[in-house]
């Protein structure tokens, strides 16, 4: 589907930390998680985790606008690794994306796809070897048409 001509695309500014965070928060939403397994200040909590990533990770979001209104942002970083990093940079340099969310009215537009686009641009340009992602059953169509394939993690659910 054609990206909409009058959509402004552009890289997030800090004062929009706290609309990345609504955006983080509905996206929970919109895969049925109920508000009350939500922490009541999964707000602050957001914006100090991007306030972190920002300086730890080149953190980077970005976002989509609409007649000066944000509609969809996404956010990508450093992936920080599950154990030590005892590989080389050039072999294993990950980049992780989180929190692509585009408002319901938006959807199906390929909004996405160009906010995906400039993410993986950002970790190409600090050096990734490789991009991850967790994808909601809605944003796996997505990312498969964007060469995205299902690795090798595994899950049990101990609840």
């Amino acid at each position: 589907m054609p990206v909409p001509k009058n959509i402004n695309y552009r890289q997030a500014r800090v004062e929009e930390d706290s609309l990345i965070a609504e955006h983080f928060y509905y996206m929970w939403q919109d895969n049925q998680v109920a508000p009350e397994n939500i922490i009541s200040e999964w707000l602050n909590v957001t914006v100090e985790f991007i306030n972190r990533a920002r300086q730890e990770l080149s953190y980077q979001a970005f976002v989509a606008e609409l007649s000066g209104k944000v509609i969809a942002s996404a956010g990508c970083q450093l992936f920080a690794g599950l154990y030590p990093h005892i590989l080389t940079n050039n072999y294993r340099k990950y980049g992780y994306i989180w929190g692509v969310y585009v408002e319901p009215p938006h959807r199906n537009q390929g909004i996405a796809k160009q906010l995906m686009g400039m993410s993986i641009n950002h970790l190409k340009a600090i050096g990734c070897t490789r991009t991850i992602l967790h994808a909601s059953p809605s944003g796996k169509p997505v990312y498969s048409s964007l060469g995205f394939s299902s690795t090798n993690e595994m899950r049990l659910d101990l609840i």
